[in-house]
């Protein structure tokens, strides 16, 4: 099982990989049957051929994430973090957790956010 420390790095990692526009290297950090749930609610994204194509979409759009706090780990095999998700004039802001393999690639992702975590950016 991974430990918190490669945990937290995934998730920094992958919010740096996000804004460097590139979906393969992102889809790279999960497992080959991986399953994103995003948001939760919605039909899951399973394979990381599906993920992949699922974050050039969402690269697409211009959306640029941020950490609010540093990401946080269990004793178990999961990790979360709050971000924002930047896109002109709007904000949301939300939950992930990823739950990771014994080969430290994450298994799952789980995005928390909905219709009550939509503002927009002051000055936009």
């Amino acid at each position: 099982m991974p430990d918190h420390v490669h945990m937290k790095n995934v998730l920094r990692r992958y919010v740096e990989l996000f804004n460097a526009g590139d979906p393969a290297a992102v889809a790279d950090l999960y497992a080959d049957d991986a399953v994103i749930e995003d948001p939760v609610g919605k039909p899951p994204v399973t394979g990381r051929a599906a993920i992949e194509e699922f974050y050039t979409a969402a690269m697409s759009s211009g959306v640029r994430l941020a950490l609010v706090g540093e990401p946080r780990a269990s004793y178990a095999d999961r990790a979360a973090m709050a971000f924002t998700a930047r896109l002109p004039g709007l904000l949301i802001e939300g939950i992930e957790v990823m739950t990771f393999d014994e080969d430290g690639r994450v298994a799952r992702m789980e995005a928390f956010w909905g219709p009550d975590d939509f503002g927009h950016p002051t000055g936009e």
